[in-house]
């Protein structure tokens, strides 16, 4: 899978982390930076990745700052990007299983790096259930039609 991956200064030691943890499992990883612990600001992070997303330069992508809370609000601004903060691998599953979550969410400062990559792992290999919930994605997709 190719997976667009991005982070703030207070997301950078997770997010080389994250990118180790994917490359070993073999997913392609475009990485949108940070490249240091440099103060710098995170939508513009969410925004490239967003971006990537959305145009399906890649399929998912994975951002990281101090909590997740400024990732996730600026990704959620992205037509057809449906970004989820998760804080535990059962948030991370439901994500996805009803949601299809496109891109993940996630706090360096909030989480451990082994939950952390549990979360990463748990979403990446969990897929879409369809059926019901397809109708409320399609529900989001229409919201945004309307308001984006």
């Amino acid at each position: 899978m190719k997976i667009a991956i991005g982070s703030d200064h207070a997301g950078f030691p997770l997010k080389e982390r994250i990118k180790e943890f994917l490359v070993e499992k073999g997913h392609e990883v475009i990485d949108f930076g940070t490249t240091s612990r440099e103060s710098t600001h995170y939508p513009l992070f969410a925004k490239d990745v967003s971006l990537a997303v959305q145009s399906g330069e890649a399929e998912r992508g994975i951002l990281v700052c101090g909590t997740g809370i400024g990732m996730s609000i600026t990704a959620n601004k992205f037509r057809g990007v449906r970004a989820a903060l998760c804080c535990n691998e059962y948030m991370a599953r439901m994500s996805r299983l009803h949601n299809d979550a496109n891109v993940l969410c996630l706090g360096d400062r909030v989480l451990g790096e082994d939950l952390a990559l549990a979360i990463v792992d748990v979403w990446l290999e969990t897929p879409f259930e369809g059926g019901r919930h397809a109708k409320r994605v399609e529900l989001i997709a229409e919201i945004e039609k309307e308001h984006l």
